[in-house]
């Protein structure tokens, strides 16, 4: 998978750092630089700052760029296909990347398919050794069942994974197979890749986590039985500091408290809610809510020590704080900067002096920078999609509307480039989850329509998480119903406006938003004339009993299924398989045959039953892709379908 560039490495590069310079504005951007993977896809910044990863896309090469001082080009590597996951410096000299695929499991497995993650060492120095982890141990399976941290001990990183220990084959020296499925905590020396075991496995019907000290050292181990969902907590002396109960041990540990004394950990203190607690690793047996009281949509903690280091709240206008003083400040400078994009804080060096800072929104596809704090500059280091200008960005905003009963919503809404807002046709596009949300961002899906002349909703229908958990939660059970009507109440209230033509209306969407997008056409009808749904579920009675299988059929995901998706008696009325025959307008399937999240066999189905009931459809496979539409290739191929469809059903001239 990895080979290294020769003759043409310069070259490329010159050719990224030119496109990064001047993006050029085009007429009309072809479909395929919306749907293709990002020009960057993620970025990383080394120790000190002056090092930067770039996974990127040069003239058709996907490869990893290792900069120096934004200017001085270190090495690179092909990356070809790979689902890369994350990449992140091990000190200033190479690169740990986690990838993920698609494998398919035996029989003894709860599920065919599965998603399993494999790490793997890129020095800069391609003389240095790199290679994968736990590849040198026969004994080991070449994956990674967790992922605890890296730390520096004397001036050498390691690497902490959970890993599932093989056992020899009956009968023979050097075959071996595999023994059971509870991971081992393993210590990886990412340089020279030796590996040693740090933690046993747990006992059959248990469950362990651990929690890794900035020293290297296992500060916490969790403990806890499926069968009665007791669970302790020890630290590095082995002495229990904290224990409890949760149904089926649905407890995990979470990171660090800000100095290192304390442990996170998320324990269930519902049927579906999980919340966060703080307790002391020298012991005292209590315990405090974490993070009370505080909107919370993304925490951080320090890739160094493992301590907390701050948080990041949910809503469409995020705000950082942190622990430490001057990062705080230096977050807030970055804000006041960067105030007219959506701006996100993708890395930085251990002093804090140095961030990686991505900006997105109107006349922005998506752009990297470079903020130096100390020296109070700041500079443009990538583009995640250069043939998308300025121009080519329609505009973004938020709309707010109520729905048919009285409810407070909102959602966003991308109108074509250079075009005004009125009486445009219209693409209704809500979100995946369903519990997830859109914001005024550059969204690739809603730009590439909005570019071929649509006004592109995004409803945050109730069930989404743009506002408190009430609103999230008055989703449940409101499949085909209520979360439903909100789509269409949000058409119509746009429509009210004299923004968009009702009448030229079509829904698209992806996993719950293609059922939202079959929903629109079988179950509610009569407001939309064409449907595409990507990855959809199309049976929620399949959904449940998929998803409760996945889970080894734990009474706790029985009961979080139920409540999230209502009465199973009403299951069959909102499913859309057992409503094809009244489907009122012609419905495109797109579906990857990989997908381990909703089976392609939502898609398939379907499409027979549409078939057998004489109603027009398309069913589009996609070889080889997973639920998330991770290749390029046939990214490009969903794409360039869906809007064939929807030109073709609803012509936006």
């Amino acid at each position: 998978m990895s080979v290294r560039f020769g003759a043409i490495l310069c070259a490329l590069f010159a050719v990224f750092l030119s496109a990064s310079v001047e993006l050029k504005a085009q007429a009309v951007v072809p479909l395929s630089e919306y749907g293709k993977l990002p020009d960057v896809e993620q970025t990383a910044i080394s120790p000190s700052g002056r090092r930067v990863a770039l996974l990127t896309t040069v003239q058709g090469n996907r490869v990893i760029l290792m900069i120096e001082d934004q200017a001085k080009l270190l090495s690179s590597v092909m990356v070809d296909d790979a689902k890369v996951a994350s990449i992140r410096w091990v000190g200033e000299d190479r690169i740990l990347m986690i990838n993920r695929q698609t494998q398919r499991l035996g029989a003894r497995f709860t599920t065919n398919k599965a998603e399993i993650f494999t790490g793997r060492v890129i020095p800069v120095d391609e003389k240095d050794k790199g290679g994968v982890i736990f590849a040198n141990r026969p004994q080991i399976l070449e994956m990674i069942v967790g992922n605890y941290g890296v730390r520096e001990i004397e001036g050498k990183y390691y690497g902490f994974f959970g890993g599932f220990e093989l056992v020899k084959k009956n009968g023979s020296r050097a075959q071996f197979v595999f023994g059971h499925g509870r991971p081992y905590l393993y210590r990886v020396d990412l340089r020279t890749l030796k590996t040693q075991v740090v933690s046993g496995a747990a006992r059959p019907g248990f469950i362990k986590d651990w929690l890794i000290g900035d020293d290297g050292e296992v500060v916490a181990t969790l403990s806890a039985s499926f069968e009665s969902g007791k669970w302790q907590v020890r630290n590095a002396n082995g002495i229990v500091v904290l224990e409890g109960q949760t149904a089926d041990a649905r407890v995990s540990l979470v990171g660090l408290g800000q100095d290192g004394t304390t442990f996170v950990m998320s324990d269930r203190v519902g049927d579906l809610e999980f919340e966060w607690f703080e307790a002391s690793l020298a012991g005292g047996g209590t315990r405090e809510v974490f993070l009370e009281d505080k909107d919370v949509g993304r925490a951080f903690w320090d890739n160094k020590t493992g301590h907390y280091l701050g948080y990041q709240t949910s809503g469409d206008e995020p705000r950082l704080t942190f622990v430490n003083e001057t990062l705080n400040k230096n977050s807030d400078r970055i804000a006041r900067t960067f105030n007219t994009f959506r701006t996100r804080l993708t890395a930085w060096s251990e002093d804090y002096g140095t961030v990686l800072v991505r900006t997105s929104g109107n006349k922005d596809s998506g752009t990297y920078y470079s903020v130096d704090l100390a020296n109070k500059k700041a500079g443009a280091i990538a583009y995640e999609r250069m043939a998308i200008g300025p121009a080519e960005v329609g505009e973004i905003s938020t709309f707010e509307y109520t729905a048919s009963d009285g409810t407070a919503l909102d959602g966003i809404l991308t109108v074509p480039p250079g075009m005004e807002a009125k009486n445009l046709p219209v693409v209704v596009l809500p979100h995946g989850g369903p519990a997830g949300h859109d914001t005024a961002r550059f969204d690739w899906w809603a730009q590439a329509f909005a570019s071929r002349g649509y006004a592109v909703f995004q409803p945050n229908f109730r069930g989404s998480t743009n506002r408190d958990e009430a609103f999230m939660r008055a989703g449940f059970g409101e499949y085909g119903r209520k979360m439903q009507t909100d789509k269409s109440d949000g058409l119509m209230a746009l429509a009210e406006a004299g923004l968009v033509d009702a009448d030229r209306a079509c829904i698209v969407g992806a996993s719950y938003g293609g059922y939202a997008a079959l929903a629109g056409v079988t179950i509610q009808r009569d407001f939309y004339k064409c449907a595409v749904a990507v990855a959809p579920l199309s049976d929620l009675r399949d959904r449940y009993n998929y998803r409760y299988r996945q889970s080894g059929r734990e009474r706790t995901r029985k009961a979080d299924l139920l409540e999230q998706m209502g009465d199973p008696d009403l299951w069959d009325q909102y499913s859309p398989l057992k409503r094809a025959e009244e489907a009122n307008a012609p419905i495109m399937l797109i579906h990857g045959v990989d997908d381990t999240v909703v089976p392609y066999s939502h898609s398939s189905k379907m499409a027979d039953a549409l078939k057998d009931a004489g109603k027009p459809y398309e069913l589009v496979t996609l070889k080889g892709e997973d639920h998330w539409l991770s290749l390029s290739a046939t990214r490009q191929e969903m794409l360039s379908n869906a809007v064939r469809w929807v030109e073709t059903h609803n012509p936006p001239n």
